[in-house]
């Protein structure tokens, strides 16, 4: 029989894990299982995703936001129409359980096909305007969107990926080196539109959007020249819409373990628990976002603004504000020179 271990796990599991193991199998799902190895239930990347937008703990156990009436198969006859059923019930993948309820295979309906990404088509911004000073000492020499990663730069990376969902016209707010930055990309022969608008005093990520507003007219994405995601965009994009957000923050689950044994006291001083190295989870912002243009009225003009102090404008006017949750091994931050070998492996380079 063979191994299914990247797709199984116990249903005590905290959620934060099982985004980790969603993500390595590469295929949306882990099987959940009882102390017996029995399977239980099935969790997917959009349970977890929901789990998230329903205001619950990272830290909780798989089992709370899993579907515990999952498809599965259990005779010879079903596996030889596996594929239909798959098409017919939209399902990527179906697990086959003998009586006792152990996993004995698992079909894959895609596992030769490559996938079509859907195409959006809409504008994209990227902050480029930086000094970069936590790439020192890299940045001494080359402006930060100029940093490759492998044989093309960072902000190539950026667009290519952005490129897979049909998205062609990209908006490149410059500052820093910036006649450098247009030097290289007028001279590089390029399969994009890129309009570059000069920021000519340091704006920060909000007021340096406010230059673009008269411009958008539409929706789009707006991401730091610093940070790529593998997530599916489209999906983004439609969840974004679905939910009638001003904005969309792009976050990532992260754990955090203190190294050390944590206390908590009583209200009369005395020791009430021991905790041993726990584990802290949340959502980092990863400076990717998903942006309606009426966004940008909520930003003062020629003024130096964080893009979060305008998100938290919004909030105080009672604006819907969204949060589209990703693992944290599908972001890299190459603003920080640790993650350049994680975003290598991430492109596959």
């Amino acid at each position: 029989m063979q191994n299914y271990s990247d797709y199984k796990m116990s249903f005590e599991t905290p959620i934060i894990e099982a985004m980790a193991k969603i993500n390595a199998n590469s295929q949306g799902i882990v099987f959940l299982c009882d102390k017996e190895e029995k399977t239980i239930a099935s969790l997917t990347d959009g349970d977890i995703r929901r789990h998230i937008l329903a205001g619950k703990s990272l830290d909780t156990p798989a089992i709370e936001a899993a579907n515990k009436n999952f498809r599965f198969i259990t005779t010879d006859d079903e596996y030889k129409h596996a594929h239909k059923i798959c098409a017919d019930e939209s399902l990527t993948m179906l697990p086959r359980l003998d009586e006792s309820g152990y996993i004995v295979s698992i079909y894959f309906k895609n596992e030769t096909n490559v996938s079509i990404k859907q195409q959006i088509s809409i504008p994209v911004v990227i902050m480029a305007g930086g000094k970069g000073t936590r790439l020192y000492p890299y940045t001494k020499v080359l402006p930060k969107p100029l940093v490759p990663i492998g044989e093309d730069t960072i902000t190539e990376h950026i667009m290519k990926r952005f490129a897979e969902y049909g998205c062609d016209e990209f908006t490149m707010i410059v500052n820093h080196k910036k006649n450098l930055i247009k030097a290289y990309f007028t001279e590089e022969e390029q399969k994009y539109n890129i309009e570059f608008v000069d920021e000519l005093v340091f704006l920060g990520t909000g007021g340096g959007l406010k230059l673009i507003e008269k411009q958008m007219k539409s929706t789009f994405f707006m991401t730091n020249c610093d940070v790529l995601i593998f997530a599916d965009y489209s999906e983004i994009l439609t969840m974004h819409k679905k939910y009638d957000n001003i904005i969309t923050m792009i976050c990532a689950a992260k754990t955090i373990t203190v190294p050390y044994g944590t206390l908590e006291l009583n209200s009369d001083g005395k020791i009430s628990s021991l905790v041993e190295k726990p584990a802290l989870s949340f959502l980092t912002n990863t400076g990717i976002y998903v942006i309606e243009p009426r966004f940008l009225e909520y930003i003062k003009l020629d003024e130096f603004t964080h893009i979060t102090d305008s998100i938290q404008a919004c909030i105080n006017a009672g604006e819907r504000v969204g949060v589209y949750p990703i693992s944290d091994e599908q972001w890299s931050d190459m603003g920080q020179l640790e993650e350049m070998e994680k975003m290598q492996r991430l492109l596959g380079i």
